[in-house]
């Protein structure tokens, strides 16, 4: 049975009327607030599932709906339209700061998000060495996190999303702060929980990754699925696509399947 499945899912924003070139004046404003709002899709009739202990991968170019998709999936937002199925405990690492009282502490942030899993003070206990050593925070777990860089906002919440034994595990970017050694920990990390059968979805630019740690990958581009498959054909159409808007020579277009 899939942990999760996305059934003709849509996203839609009002976009303010607003002119482009100076600040809005109170008659702008109010005439923004009386005129109707242009529409912008972000995601328009999505659907995918993602199979228990799989590894699904999501690229697209900035803009093309992953975030708002993970967002979604972790309920910041809800869906205009569709319906979106989940089984099982998700946790989710979607921006540095997700999750995170700012007033306080590193160790009591552990424990709120333990808290927010079902978690009992006692297992959160036990895992909060492993937790923190993972982090390499050190003595400013004691530290209240509106005081932390965004590299030990990341490290910390890493460290807790993939701590606390989540059966769904979604991840936006993960790499892309923090040194060159904790990307391998992260990378490592992901690894043994994708083997100990945990569901997983990644976001990221970075497609060797997407590659290495993904059983599926899908490419989103203006809010919709344009293909879908094994990570290297997926990844291969990713940059020809890219390729498409420069000079450069085309790749072959790779077997890659497209939604009807």
């Amino acid at each position: 049975m899939a942990d999760i499945e996305f059934h003709h899912v849509s996203k839609r924003y009002a976009a303010p009327n607003v002119r482009v070139g100076r600040r809005p004046s109170l008659r702008d404003r109010w005439r923004n607030w009386r005129t109707p709002k242009a529409e912008f899709w972000a995601l328009r009739d999505i659907n995918f599932k993602v199979e228990h202990g799989e590894a699904l991968g999501i690229i697209g170019h900035n803009g093309a709906g992953k975030s708002t998709l993970l967002k979604l999936l972790s309920h910041i937002t809800a869906p205009s339209s569709g319906e979106i199925i989940i089984r099982g405990n998700l946790s989710a690492l979607i921006e540095i700061s997700t999750g995170f009282h700012p007033e306080l502490t590193g160790r009591e942030n552990v424990y709120l998000n333990g808290v927010i899993f079902g978690m009992s003070r006692r297992e959160v206990a036990e895992k909060l060495p492993d937790i923190i050593g993972f982090s390499g925070i050190g003595d400013f777990i004691d530290v209240p996190v509106k005081r932390y860089s965004s590299g030990m906002y990341l490290r910390l919440g890493f460290a807790i999303a993939a701590h606390l034994d989540p059966d769904i595990l979604l991840l936006d970017e993960v790499l892309a702060v923090g040194d060159v050694a904790f990307q391998w920990k992260c990378l490592d990390r992901i690894e043994r929980l994708r083997k100990a059968g945990r569901t997983i979805i990644l976001v990221s630019h970075d497609l060797a990754a997407i590659e290495r740690l993904c059983d599926r990958a899908i490419l989103l581009s203006r809010g919709q699925i344009v293909c879908e498959g094994t990570p290297s054909m997926v990844t291969a159409e990713y940059q020809r696509s890219t390729l498409l808007v420069s000079d450069s020579p085309l790749p072959p277009e790779p077997k890659c399947a497209r939604p009807d």
